[in-house]
């Protein structure tokens, strides 16, 4: 009997395992480019939604309030490790291409306090908007599979690309760009 229930939990934890690694593998970065939910909104417009903007007492952010403007939608979390290597590149290239028309909103999804998500933010510098994320925003997406999760809109409001998990800040600049509509080569607003 006691070798039974040893055979059966064995058995029950690999097949988790297998699971697990699996799905990892399904949503690592060298697979980014493989077929995802999130893939499926690539050229089609990027569902609005109207969410808390984090610290402020009432105001509300659309994504339409960014019409005209490329726009990486971040969702994230502060207890996602990836996320934290994340965030300064976004820092950082929100300074370099915000001038250009870049936006960046960044979708907290934690399940913790307001106070919490802005004391992070602070220590991590982010100089763009924080909103406070909903399961009802995320299904908008397509159901958010892991963190950090981006979105990468472009001027007309039609996504041109979809990351999931950590990549580099290349491939980042790189949808940003798209974004922009400099993919080409072109300079930004031709």
């Amino acid at each position: 009997m006691k070798n039974s229930l040893i055979f059966v939990a064995v058995v029950i934890l690999a097949v988790t395992g297998l699971l697990f690694v699996s799905k990892s593998l399904v949503h690592s970065p060298a697979n980014a480019g493989a077929n995802s939910d999130g893939d499926r909104f690539v050229g089609a417009p990027a569902p609005d939604f109207q969410l808390a903007v984090l610290d402020t007492k009432g105001k509300t952010l659309k994504l339409s309030d960014f019409k005209g403007k490329a726009v990486v939608i971040n969702f994230w979390a502060t207890w996602c490790e990836p996320c934290k290597v994340e965030m300064p590149w976004l820092v950082e290239l929100k300074k370099q291409y915000g001038p250009q028309g870049l936006e960046i909103v960044g979708v907290a999804m934690d399940d913790t306090d307001q106070k919490t998500i802005a004391e992070f933010t602070q220590k991590m510098g982010v100089n763009y908007p924080v909103v406070i994320g909903t399961e009802k925003v995320a299904d908008l997406y397509g159901g958010i599979d892991g963190m950090p999760t981006l979105f990468f809109v472009d001027r007309t409001g039609k996504v041109v690309d979809h990351e999931l998990g950590l990549r580099g800040k290349e491939a980042i600049e790189s949808n940003i760009k798209k974004s922009l509509g400099e993919a080409s080569g072109t300079a930004a607003g031709q």
